[in-house]
């Protein structure tokens, strides 16, 4: 009997934020165990809903949205996004620079498809949303990844990061806030990374997905505008900033020179085109939400929700033995770092198996992030504060006594 195989560029993809533990938690929760979700950033089943206005703004839409928009998007939503790039400092933005996807997921695809060619490598941060590993292997390529540094607040270690260009390197990316790790890039280090890219004559992607969910008083730093003579994609969208998960709703806005791209920028329309458009009506609530979006979330200030169990849970963690954590600056997730010796650890997804299975506790393992020691995990803090104190609680008399093998 002939045999069908997966694709031999699925041969290194995987994405264990929905893998093996996942799909154990899946057989526990089936079975009727109560399992404590801290894997996934998905606002909705934390009761960290939509804001009614983008809901009534989706239903008064509705009939007018009905059929397919133009394959780069409706035209105001991308006139709505290039006025937020231009906020951003990013000149030049115009309507015809953006395009509107199925949340971010489908832009990372749809860039790394229109780029890459066998052979060709891409540098990709470590830790990194799995995602941009997996496009680039998708396709064709190979992901190098630098090295973000935890004693330097998980910023890219720069010198890592141009020893590992070589002459078949095309683009950097750049995850910025960073998940899983929180970490928010200042000025100064951006501005090494776009002079990275110019030296070598490297195309930048900018993953900016959590650029609104700041706290401490920090700010943004849009990448693409301080790279206006070097080409750079941004991608960004509603999931996270207006908690809009699942509606899908996302999108990237080209910059910077041109000439030397429009044979890619062919590619990207053509893989546009083929997908025929995005969700249409979630493309209707990009004016609403952009109108405001230089306002503060009050979930993210001091007080609000999001704030406090930021800074419950970093110091719940760092007053656990055996475990440390950098405090986060954005979106809602901590990367802490376990003493592999003290623990004996040296399989970090049997670490997260055995804490699902001891402690109904739910987080993702640091190699699901390619991060390559086994001695990291992250956690989402979207939960209630009485979810994450019994989260706390389960790792401390989980850590108490556990030692691997």
């Amino acid at each position: 009997m002939r045999e069908f195989l997966k694709s031999s560029r699925l041969k290194d993809v995987y994405y264990d934020i929905r893998g093996a533990v996942v799909q154990e938690a899946s057989r526990m929760s089936e079975a009727g165990m109560d399992i404590l979700k801290l894997n996934i950033g998905n606002p909705a089943p934390f009761e960290v809903y939509a804001p009614e206005e983008m809901l009534e703004t989706m239903r008064a839409n509705l009939k007018v949205t009905e059929g397919y928009s133009e394959s780069n998007g409706l035209l105001a939503s991308r006139e709505a996004v290039a006025a937020y790039c231009r906020k951003k400092g990013i000149s030049g933005m115009t309507a015809k620079d953006v395009y509107l996807g199925n949340g971010v997921s489908e832009m990372i695809l749809l860039a790394m498809q229109a780029l890459l060619s066998e052979g060709d490598e891409v540098l990709v941060p470590a830790p990194d949303y799995p995602l941009w590993t997996a496009a680039v292997y998708l396709g064709g390529g190979n992901p190098v990844h630098y090295i973000c540094d935890e004693q330097a607040d998980w910023f890219p270690d720069l010198r890592d990061l141009r020893r590992k260009v070589t002459d078949r390197t095309k683009a950097i990316v750049l995850i910025n806030p960073n998940n899983p790790t929180g970490a928010l890039y200042p000025k100064d280090v951006l501005e090494e990374i776009v002079q990275v890219a110019r030296e070598n004559e490297l195309l930048l992607f900018c993953d900016e997905i959590y650029d609104r969910l700041l706290m401490d008083g920090k700010i943004h730093t849009s990448v693409a505008s301080l790279a206006p003579d070097v080409f750079t994609v941004t991608l960004n969208g509603l999931s996270k900033s207006h908690r809009l998960a699942g509606y899908r709703c996302g999108w990237m806005a080209l910059s910077g020179p041109k000439e030397s791209v429009k044979d890619y920028i062919e590619g990207l329309n053509m893989l546009a085109s083929l997908r025929l458009c995005s969700n249409v009506p979630a493309q209707s609530l990009i004016p609403k939400a952009l109108e405001h979006a230089e306002e503060p979330d009050p979930l993210y200030l001091p007080g609000g929700r999001i704030y406090e169990q930021r800074n419950f849970i970093w110091q719940a963690v760092n007053d656990i033995p055996g475990m440390s954590a950098v405090k986060p600056s954005a979106a809602f997730y901590l990367f802490p770092k376990l003493d592999t010796k003290r623990f004996c650890i040296t399989d970090d997804e049997q670490f997260a198996l055995d804490l699902l299975k001891q402690q109904r506790i739910l987080i993702v393992q640091g190699r699901g992030f390619n991060w390559a020691e086994p001695d990291h995990f992250r956690i989402v803090y979207l939960p209630e504060m009485s979810q994450l104190e019994r989260a706390a609680e389960g790792l401390r008399a989980f850590l108490a006594d556990y030692r691997q093998g």
